[in-house]
């Protein structure tokens, strides 16, 4: 439950956070007609979110063949949102709070608008929604599905504190940390999305490269981290310097009023900020305990017979990642079987073509490269190319699965590199 939690949590708070940025600058600069336009894509990308799962989940799609796109896609509407929020910034006059021209925005800018608020839900929502599709209506699955309710519940109230915390800060500090925290994320959807692309080879892609983005990828938590601890920093800075609402000459129901009011906002700005602060350390935490999660099981010492390797059938039938050991002309070569959805066998190197002879782990239906952080779904196990594992030639004899030696010879090469 804790996982599922955490996981939903981690999902729709990046999500909320960024469109929480886009209404709170909508409210605070006088466009409100645009906040209709909010609204519209975030229903709109929800429903898509469920749509576009039911249909991979029908044609037998993996999230890779999309999620490169999606993710460019996105850091380019996220970069557009910048370079609007700088293009408005630079025609204020005045104080700063003075409202933005009326004739600034346009039909034009409303579909961007609204495609930057869609491809954000919309790229979480798939996600979540496939996670949340292997979950069983048993006793444990009700707990996760509770876990993944509380998390985007939680995701939800925190992109509400944070427009309600924000309400009063001035824009030019909103501005500029905004544009801070958004320029964030940017660089992570962008990173992300190049590397999906080569691990799909649509782009050109090696092991330097992956040396280089792959650590990226897998620590992404720390953007997340970055993004939320800016918005504190944010909202705690104001709330530091905020002083006490002046009350010079009111009385009564007027007095009441404007004490409610400050202490309403101070409730938002606490809120606001403590939430990102325990969202941290439940990420971490979350992080933390999925990296222990990452150590390679221990392999399993085999040697050949008759010129070939004999495994029992039944012994690797379970679904489970097998991790084997041999020795060929004085190379430890490691391989890995796996049982696929259709009950079928999946043998490979555990390694692949572009980040070496890292390895792979099992996390739930996906086996996951322990360089780049690559989900490889497991029915895809035994099709070369990107980060799938490198596939060893074998069949089926009787009850015994067999690799013979020269399909093994192959990965001499491979690990004797690595």
């Amino acid at each position: 439950m804790f996982a599922t939690f955490v996981i939903t949590l981690r999902e729709g708070v990046e999500a909320a956070l960024v469109i929480a940025i886009a209404v709170s600058y909508l409210r605070k600069t006088g466009r409100l007609d645009l906040l209709p336009t909010v609204y519209r894509a975030l229903i709109t990308a929800v429903v898509a979110s469920f749509v576009a799962a039911w249909g991979f989940a029908k044609i037998d799609l993996s999230e890779d063949s999309y999620e490169g796109y999606t993710l460019l896609v996105s850091a380019a509407f996220v970069l557009s949102m910048v370079i609007w929020m700088n293009r408005h910034g630079r025609h204020m006059k005045g104080e700063i709070e003075t409202r933005l021209q009326k004739d600034t925005g346009g039909s034009g800018r409303s579909w961007g608008l609204f495609g930057f608020v869609f491809l954000m839900i919309f790229r979480e929502g798939v996600e979540t929604v496939i996670f949340l599709a292997a979950v069983r209506l048993n006793t444990s699955g009700i707990l996760e599905w509770l876990g993944a309710i509380l998390g985007i519940g939680l995701a939800v109230l925190f992109g509400v504190s944070f427009v309600r915390g924000t309400i009063r800060i001035n824009l030019r500090p909103f501005f500029q940390m905004t544009t801070a925290i958004l320029m964030v994320v940017v660089v992570q959807l962008t990173i992300s999305g190049l590397h999906e692309l080569s691990e799909s080879n649509i782009l050109p892609s090696s092991t330097t490269e992956m040396k280089l983005i792959g650590p990226i990828v897998k620590n992404e938590v720390f953007f997340l981290v970055t993004m939320l601890a800016l918005a504190a920093a944010m909202i705690l800075f104001e709330w530091r310097k905020r002083r006490a609402p002046k009350t010079d000459g009111l009385s009564g129901a007027a007095l009441r009023k404007v004490r409610w009011q400050a202490r309403r906002e101070r409730l938002w700005m606490t809120a606001s900020c403590v939430a990102s602060c325990v969202f941290i350390l439940l990420i971490t935490a979350e992080f933390i305990q999925a990296r222990e999660a990452t150590a390679l099981s221990a392999a399993q010492p085999v040697t050949f017979d008759n010129g070939a390797v004999r495994i029992p059938v039944a012994s690797v039938s379970d679904g489970i990642l097998h991790r084997f050991v041999i020795d060929d002309q004085g190379v430890h070569i490691r391989f890995i079987v796996i049982q696929k959805p259709d009950h079928s066998l999946a043998v490979a190197l555990d390694a692949c073509a572009i980040c070496g002879t890292q390895g792979f782990y099992q996390r739930g239906s996906e086996v996951i490269c322990k360089n780049c952080a690559s989900d490889i779904v497991i029915s895809t196990i035994g099709t070369p190319g990107g980060c799938n594992p490198i596939p060893l030639k074998s069949h089926i004899e009787g009850d015994t699965l067999v690799i013979d030696e020269s399909a093994l010879d192959g990965g001499v090469s491979t690990f004797s590199k690595g």
